[in-house]
């Protein structure tokens, strides 16, 4: 991008992405060299900037007023989110909070533009700061590994590629390709506040290390990538020790046991792999601890609950499994005319949509319905009971239409209801990803 000399990841791009574009040197930086690389090309992607308006601070009209115009100076779309943090008096509160809002927002814009490639402008100062902050909370090889060069972000079923082209190229470095290129950028002076910790640690650390050693910007970058390296082993082993334990729906929790009773680090190396694959926090040592000693001592059948991430992990018939409130909305799927899937006839549906008769009520707990041919109508109860389906996926809204039972989350579409032949639809839960 910047300086190709260092680039060590060639993105493979779609035909549209996005920058997020912040007004820094940074993001200034690598908007320059994107625009430019595309323009270069024979079939330049389609780029947007995307710019996320905090309003902490009052300069931040100003900050969003320049990032618009510099999207009409490039000839790019622009489109932009403004985050809504509250009042938390806590430095830490807000620094965590506004990044978890920056990516959430950035993943609706990118859903929103069907963007799957999102660059991001960390770069080698960036990583070796994050290394340092890990290090004082005390992280694992995963958090030590600091930021990866490429990585995936879910969003409401799609995924969308984070890209970070510049992160083997110092702040030195972009700071000379912005002096030999004339770009102007804004600076934030909340970078100046060593209140925050990361500011501490780029205005005071890190000038005395490199008074120590002149690279130490560098080398702290290169331990990020060994340990990125050793991740991947972790991981590796994880898939190989989770082969009986891991399941679709969760963790088995008499095989995990006996893992952790024979090799302890191994169990914990399983479980902090099976919480990064549903995309939370790593579990402080204590933690860990604490649900070993829960699992040890729980009886046969019981059902338990830890709160971890903002999410609850449930036991429940000796699975492990991560479950979050129940949110989403009900969608009807346009099935192939000469397809064999059976579905809702499509012109009832749509005069129902048209005339209010589809409505989504909660479950009162009498409802039956008819899933098969030639079956009765049964209870919800025991089609739940019987499908397995853990107590806290039984809450998802009912789907009726004009007054009848047309479909339910997880157990499926009333029978009688359904066609063959001719223009059809099918129900459809679909999950919130936030």
């Amino acid at each position: 991008m910047a300086s190709s000399r260092k680039s060590q990841q060639n993105p493979n791009l779609g035909t549209r992405i996005a920058v997020a574009l912040s007004g820094g040197l940074d993001s200034v930086v690598l908007l320059d060299s994107v625009c430019k690389t595309q323009a270069a090309n024979k079939h330049p992607a389609e780029i947007w900037a995307f710019h996320i308006h905090h309003g902490l601070q009052k300069p931040a009209d100003d900050w969003f007023i320049f990032c618009e115009k510099l999207a009409k100076k490039y000839q790019i779309h622009f489109d932009f989110r403004l985050l809504h943090l509250g009042h938390e008096p806590t430095q830490g509160n807000v620094e965590a909070r506004a990044r978890a809002g920056r990516y959430e927002a950035l993943a609706e814009l990118c859903g929103e533009h069907g963007i799957e490639d999102l660059l991001l402008a960390h770069h080698q100062n960036d990583q070796a700061e994050t290394v340092l902050l890990q290090l004082l909370r005390g992280s694992g090889v995963a958090g030590l590994a600091a930021m990866s060069e490429v990585r995936e972000l879910k969003n409401s079923g799609t995924v969308i590629r984070l890209w970070r082209p510049l992160i083997n190229q110092s702040k030195a470095e972009l700071e000379a390709y912005a002096k030999a290129n004339k770009l102007k950028w804004i600076e934030d002076p909340s970078n100046q506040n060593i209140q925050y910790r990361r500011n501490a640690i780029r205005k005071q650390i890190m000038p005395r290390l490199e008074k120590i050693q002149a690279d130490a910007v560098a080398g702290l970058a290169r331990s990020a990538k060994v340990l990125a390296e050793a991740q991947l082993l972790l991981d590796r082993l994880a898939k190989q020790d989770g082969s009986a334990v891991i399941e679709q729906k969760g963790l088995r929790v008499k095989p995990l046991l006996a893992l952790a009773q024979k090799d302890l680090p191994a169990a914990n190396n399983l479980v902090r792999y099976w919480l990064k694959s549903h995309d939370l926090a790593m579990p402080s040592q204590e933690r860990l601890a604490s649900w070993w000693k829960d699992l040890a001592g729980v009886k046969v059948d019981a059902q338990l609950e830890w709160l971890h991430d903002d999410l609850s992990i449930r036991l429940w018939r000796g699975l492990l499994q991560v479950s979050q409130a129940q949110s989403g909305q009900w969608l009807f799927k346009k099935l192939p005319a000469r397809g064999k899937t059976l579905g809702l006839p499509a012109k009832w549906v749509e005069d129902a949509q048209k005339n209010g008769l589809i409505t989504l009520k909660p479950r009162l707990g009498s409802e039956k319905i008819q899933i098969k041919p030639n079956a009765p109508r049964r209870s919800l109860k025991n089609l739940f009971q019987e499908g397995d389906i853990p107590p806290w996926q039984r809450q998802a809204p009912l789907l009726f239409i004009d007054g009848e039972l047309i479909a339910v989350a997880g157990i499926g579409v009333s029978y009688p209801h359904l066609l063959a032949t001719g223009p059809r639809v099918l129900p459809e839960w679909v999950e919130s990803a936030f």
